[in-house]
Order: structure tokens, then C-alpha cells, then sequence
């Protein structure tokens, strides 16, 4: 990075602690090249801080053990995913020769460098962290993982009955020979390299031979109480096959044992446009999936070269893209040993969401709606209303039609279900399904097609933009009338993400807004020319030009000598052009707080250009996934939720929703949770000018602030352990 860009870190440091955080006196006369690369973090790098956040979470000794091991299985599905998707189209990029160089100036080449000198850092600090903190503290509370060389008399017995009666009975062993060429392997599937001495019934000695483990089988199996000595104890079906691979090849001599994991490519590579059927297409399209080209090989480290090396050779891969583990090859096998074992107090208190007191004693969901509107903050407030809103509408005779928005929900999920119920009592129900939800395409096929057969409408949305937005609307036949009721979310129609994630819901039956939304699914359903909207701002359409003009706005009021203020929570920042709006904002004075979780390609603090903006992630119990955009606007603040991202994917490739939180008093919660979020010190972490991000630490005035059990406290009235409060 350019010394022009950013100057020496106590600089930096000095413009970050200045309350004001006014522009610096001494700026250069000429204004800064805001398509500078230096400005900007590489997305793929930035997405893997966000993974490295994560794993630090497993080294926090004021979290319960067995939610220290989730955040450190956690930390091992995400890079499955980053490798599977992230990682798999820069290589792509490279071998079609079309290689797409962002704003940040990082070719793909150079990009992979990178993610592959880190990702090796990582996965080794990973594996350290398991064995010598994570594991020694299971133990301690009596739960192990007893390996092969530890196994009692009594327990080598067991574990030989279950390998001869559950495991040989399904394994297939795979001889390497001209006639037996390498197996064509399933992505992240659990495998050993044989290395075997002796000639074979048929006289065939090649020396090799894979076992693919039969995926049908458990990762983790608990031993009996009788063989053990207390506790709870399991054993790895990858030991189990490794202490009797030569039952497997009976008279020959095993030498070496060693597992190994392919991950592949698991995008899909469909193109709407080139199909008939998108639903067929799809289906084919997931079987390819899971023999993509290989992109990561991951190996136990004790496997000798020459197996490594043939075993790179057979994948088409380089010793960069190898990585040598002091353990399972796949720790996100470990999560049944969260589920398989009865010690809560080992994990986070459990907690009971809430319901707003306008709901709570509520019979007639469509009257306290027709009041009032009402926000919700899930998972601290329950997603029930919700769902129960859904139910009473399928049942209600006054309600005519239904129409919906999913994208991912699970397909025997509550919300399908009161889906299929007013189909079948003869409603009017439209469902726009999203097919390409990546990693929910299986998912979102089954419950079309359940859709279907109970009579609903399903349509697949707009050829070549993904529909994000998540959206219910209800027509009601009241009196005269037909009176609509709208749910607008930041998050999915998903229940159990509804536990899990933090995103608002907004419950209306405002007249223009809900016209709004019929419009919307009126072009997502039928034809036609853009439809003007009241209060709806939609993507690919209003939405980024409405936000970089309510930012501009901002800027001018600044400039003006006015009060200028920003706050915006989302998951993610690497849209360019948001990105520029929102530096020169920051170089007008507009005060710019970002609260983002996961990537962010801006540059908070640089002198000159970004003095005026901080951004924060927050990693903690539940995924940060609320979209919330504030603007001062001279004291007449504007407050919009939204499905989307500031993402060129979400701005401009997607069908995606903000919308408004009208009236003071919703608005004042919203503002107040807000500053929950820039109040917090304990488990945010901040973005400095170089891309590094620091945890933040109460000092010894300060009282800890964790915003996440703050809420807890505020809407649920528990839920925090002492070390947590």
C-alpha cells in the first residue's frame, strides 16, 4: 500500500482516537484518486479475516467449552464453502484465461498466493488450538475422544465387533491398477491411501489401493459406558478403519494408512438464459456438483511424500494447494459431538425469545396489525408471530390470496406447511422460489414441488437475477374492502435461522407500503414496465441509487456546515461505487460508522479520505445478519431495513427489498439498538487502514459491553453467564 494512502500507524492510531475525528489540518490541495487500489481490500482476503475472527472465538476462555469447539467447527465449514465457491472461481478465472482484477488491483494469481500462505498459517493454529486447548478441556469435563493408542483391551473389543458388523460390510476397498484406475472421489468425502505389501489372489502387487469411508456411516461413534471409565467417550470412524485396514486386504501386509479429503468445485455453473426447464436443469446440475474440479487436498500429516505427491499428481494440484492436518480431515464431522452429548452446562444458557406485548394476548393477529406496525428483532424476539400470522391467514375465510418469497426455509419448514394448508383450502397462493439459493437448490426443489401438488403457484422468479427479497403479503377481505398485511425481513422464512441469525421483521398493514410490495410481486409474477413506488425501495432498480443519494445528501449537508451522520449494519461492503460515495462523504465530515460482519473491501482511516469513517464487526453467540441503513438528514433522521448487502450482487444482479421504519417510537428503538451495536467492547473487533482488525477491550474505567447479551437482558431478560455480563 502507497505511503500517500496510509501514513505510519501511530498517525492512523492518532486520527482514530480523535472524537471528532475531523480531517487532518495538513491535507494535500489535490483531491485523492478514489480509484487508487490501495484504497481497497481484496474481497477474497477480506472474507478470510472474517473466518480468522471466527476462530479466535475458540480461544475465548469466558465461553462455555463446547460453543468454543462450535466456533472452531464453524471456522472449518466456512472454508470448506470459501474453497468450494471463493477459491474455485479465482482458479477458474485462471484457467479460462480470464482473469477479473477488482478495484483493490489483486490478480487472481496473486490473490490465491495469499489466500493459500494464510489459509496454511490458519489451519495449522486451527489444529493446535483443538489439540493442545479444545480437546484437553473436553477431557476435563469428561468428554473424549479416545484415539487409537489409548483404546482399553475392553474397548479394542467393541470397536473390532462394530468395524466387522457396521463398517466392512459397507466399505469397498479400491485397488490401484490399470484395470482399477484412481477413483473418481465425492467432494469433502472421507478417504485413505493404502500402501500394501504382497501379491494379491490374481498375482497383482501395485503397491496401492484407496478406501473410500462409506459416507452412510457416522464420523463419531460413542463407546459404551461398560468399556469405559466414566464419562462420555467416542471414537472416530476414520480410527476405526485405520486400526483394521488389513481385514480389508486379507493377506496382504499394510506399510501406511493415512486419510486424505478432496474439496471441489460446488459451484453451479447453469445459465438461465440457455435453458427450458430451470427446475430440470438444476437437478442435473447438483449430481455434477459433487465432482467438480479438484481445489484443496487436505492430509494427514505423517502421509510420506511419494503418497502425497501421487495423490497431487492424480488431482491435478500443487504443493500450495496441499494441506497437512495434525488430526480428522474433516473437524466439521466434530459437531456430533455438540449434539451427542447431555451437558448444557457446557454450552450457553438456553433462552426463550419473546413476544412484544401488543402480540402476546393477541387472538386476531390482523387487528394488532391493522393498529399499528410492528418490528421485530429475532432471534431475541420470537419469529412465531410471524409464522402464526401465516397460519391464521391459511385458516381465516375472509383472506383471498396469499403470495410469498423464498429463498431458503427448508422444505417441511412451519411456513411451508401454512403454505400448503391455504392452498388446499382453496386460497389464491403464490410462491416465488429462488432454485439457485446456493447450497438450498436440493431443498428449494422439494418444496416447489410439494407447493405444487397442494395447488399453489410456483414461480422460479426473473431469468438471470437471483430473488433476494423477503417479502409475504396478504389480501383480506374486510367489509367492502380488500385490505392488504405485509411482512418485509432482513433475514429468510427459515425457523431454525431464526434462532440463529439477527434480523428484523417488520409486520404492516401501511397502505402505500403493501402496495408496494403487491406491485413487486407483480413483476416478479407477470411482465412489464418498471412499476413506480410509493416507499419501497427495490433492487436491481431504486435501491443502490436511492442509498448513494441519500448519502450524497449527507455529504451536501456536511459540506454545508450542517450536522452529517451515517450508521449502516450489513453483512458485508465491496461495491466500489458505495464505497467512493461513502469516502467522499467521509472527506466532506460526515461521521460514518459501518457495522459489518463479514467482508469489507473499504478503508476505514486512511488521512485525507476515510479519517471520518469506523468500521466494526461483530462476532459472537448469534450470526449478525440485519441489514439497517441511518441517515441523519439535518435531525429529520430516515431509518430503511433491507435484505440486501451492499454488494454488486445485491445492488445489481438480485431482486432485493429496503424498506422504511416510519413513526418515533419504532424508529428510537432502532436508533438505540444501534448504538448497542457502536457501544459495544467486548466482542467487536476494528477494521484499521491496513486490514488489520484488533478485538476491542473494556479499559479499566469501563464497564464490559457485549451487545448481543445486552439484548438478551433487554428483550428476553436472561440468557447471559456471568463471564458473558
Amino acid at each position: 500500500m502507497s505511503t500517500d494512502v496510509v501514513r505510519n500507524s501511530a498517525e492512523r492510531d492518532a486520527v482514530a482516537a480523535d472524537p471528532a475525528r475531523s480531517a487532518p489540518a495538513d491535507a494535500p490541495a489535490p483531491a485523492p484518486d478514489l480509484n487508487d487500489p490501495a484504497l481497497y481490500i481484496n474481497r477474497e482476503l477480506s472474507q478470510l479475516q472474517f473466518n480468522i475472527r471466527v476462530l479466535e472465538q475458540a480461544l475465548d476462555e469466558s465461553k462455555p467449552i463446547l460453543e468454543r469447539l462450535k466456533f472452531l467447527l464453524i471456522f472449518s465449514s466456512n472454508l470448506d464453502e470459501f474453497f468450494e465457491i471463493r477459491v474455485a472461481g479465482l482458479k477458474s478465472q485462471i484457467a479460462f484465461d480470464h482473469e477479473i482484477v477488482g478495484s483493490d488491483g489483486v490478480a487472481p494469481r496473486k490473490a490465491l498466493a495469499e489466500i493459500s500462505e494464510i489459509t496454511h498459517k490458519q489451519i495449522e493454529r486451527q489444529y493446535a488450538i483443538l489439540n493442545d486447548k479444545i480437546l484437553p478441556e473436553l477431557a476435563r469435563h469428561g468428554i473424549r475422544i479416545v484415539r487409537r493408542n489409548e483404546w482399553s483391551n475392553k474397548q479394542k473389543m467393541w470397536v473390532r465387533r462394530y468395524f466387522r458388523h457396521e463398517v466392512a460390510p459397507l466399505v469397498t476397498p479400491i485397488g490401484l491398477d490399470p484395470t482399477h484406475p484412481f477413483p473418481l472421489l465425492v467432494n469433502k468425502s472421507l478417504n485413505f491411501i493404502v500402501q500394501l505389501e504382497g501379491t494379491d489372489a490374481f498375482g497383482r502387487d501395485s503397491g496401492l489401493a484407496v478406501v473410500p469411508a462409506p459416507r452412510v456411516l457416522p464420523r463419531l461413534i460413542r463407546l459404551p459406558d461398560d468399556v469405559c471409565e466414566g464419562g462420555e467417550n467416542f471414537v472416530l470412524l476414520s480410527s476405526i478403519i485405520h486400526a483394521h485396514t488389513e481385514e480389508l486386504f486379507p493377506g496382504m501386509s499394510v506399510r501406511g494408512c493415512y486419510q486424505f479429503r478432496l474439496t471441489r468445485n460446488a459451484d453451479l455453473t447453469i445459465d438461465p438464459e440457455d435453458v427450458e426447464d430451470l427446475a430440470r436443469a438444476l437437478r442435473g446440475e447438483l449430481y455434477s456438483r459433487r465432482f467438480g474440479d479438484a481445489v484443496r487436498l487436505e492430509v494427514a500429516d505423517n502421509c510420506p511424500q511419494e503418497l502425497t505427491d501421487y495423490l497431487l499428481r492424480q488431482f491435478g494440484l500443487t504443493a500450495a494447494e496441499m494441506y497437512e492436518v495434525n488430526g480428522p480431515v474433516n473437524l466439521a464431522r466434530l459437531f456430533g459431538l455438540i449434539s451427542k452429548t447431555s451437558r448444557p452446562e457446557l454450552q450457553y444458557p438456553p433462552f426463550t425469545p419473546s413476544i412484544p406485548k401488543a402480540l402476546k394476548k393477541a387472538e386476531d393477529l390482523f387487528q394488532v396489525i391493522g393498529r399499528q406496525d410492528v418490528l421485530l428483532l429475532h432471534p431475541y424476539e420470537s419469529f412465531a408471530p410471524v409464522v402464526d400470522l401465516l397460519h391464521q391467514a391459511a385458516k381465516d375465510p375472509n383472506v383471498l390470496a396469499i403470495k410469498q418469497t423464498l429463498y431458503r426455509s427448508g422444505a417441511n419448514s412451519e411456513i411451508v406447511d401454512a403454505l400448503v394448508d391455504a392452498a388446499r383450502a382453496g386460497k389464491e397462493v403464490t410462491v416465488v422460489i429462488e432454485l439457485r439459493a446456493r447450497f438450498d437448490e436440493e431443498s428449494n426443489l422439494s418444496l416447489a414441488s410439494r407447493l405444487q401438488q397442494a395447488g399453489a403457484m410456483v414461480i422460479y422468479g426473473v431469468v438471470g437475477v437471483k430473488t433476494h427479497a423477503k417479502l409475504m403479503l396478504i389480501q383480506r377481505r374486510e367489509g367492502e374492502e380488500l385490505v392488504r398485511y405485509a411482512h418485509l425481513g432482513t433475514g429468510n422464512y427459515h425457523t431454525g435461522n431464526a434462532r440463529l441469525y439477527t434480523d428484523y421483521s417488520l409486520l404492516t398493514s401501511d397502505q402505500a407500503l403493501c402496495e408496494d410490495v403487491h406491485k413487486l410481486f407483480s413483476q416478479l409474477t407477470g411482465m412489464g414496465k418498471l412499476l413506480q413506488m410509493k416507499k419501497l425501495l427495490h433492487a436491481p432498480f431504486t435501491l443502490k441509487k436511492t442509498l448513494l443519494e441519500l448519502i450524497a445528501r449527507e455529504t451536501a449537508h456536511a459540506a454545508a456546515g450542517k450536522p452529517a451522520q451515517i450508521i449502516i449494519k450489513v453483512n458485508a461492503v465491496t461495491d466500489a461505487k458505495m464505497i467512493r460515495a461513502l469516502y467522499k462523504a467521509s472527506m466532506a465530515g460526515v461521521k460514518v460508522d459501518l457495522i459489518v460482519r463479514g467482508m469489507c473491501c473499504l478503508r476505514p482511516g486512511v488521512p485525507g479520505v476515510s479519517h471520518n469513517i469506523r468500521v466494526r464487526s461483530i462476532v459472537g453467540r448469534f450470526l449478525e445478519h440485519s441489514r439497517v441503513y441511518w441517515f441523519h438528514n439535518n435531525g429529520d433522521e430516515q431509518f430503511y431495513l433491507a435484505s440486501a448487502d451492499l454488494m454488486e450482487r445485491n445492488l445489481d444482479r438480485r431482486v432485493e427489498t429496503g424498506f422504511p421504519v416510519e413513526g418515533k417510537k419504532l424508529q428510537g428503538r432502532l436508533k438505540k439498538e444501534l448504538e448497542l451495536y457502536l457501544s459495544d467492547n467486548s466482542s467487536a473487533w476494528l477494521l484499521h487502514a491496513d486490514g488489520r482488525y484488533t478485538r476491542t477491550k473494556p479499559n479499566a474505567a469501563q464497564a464490559p459491553r457485549n451487545v448481543q447479551v445486552q439484548l438478551l437482558e433487554k428483550l428476553c431478560g436472561s440468557g447471559a453467564t456471568a463471564a458473558e455480563a
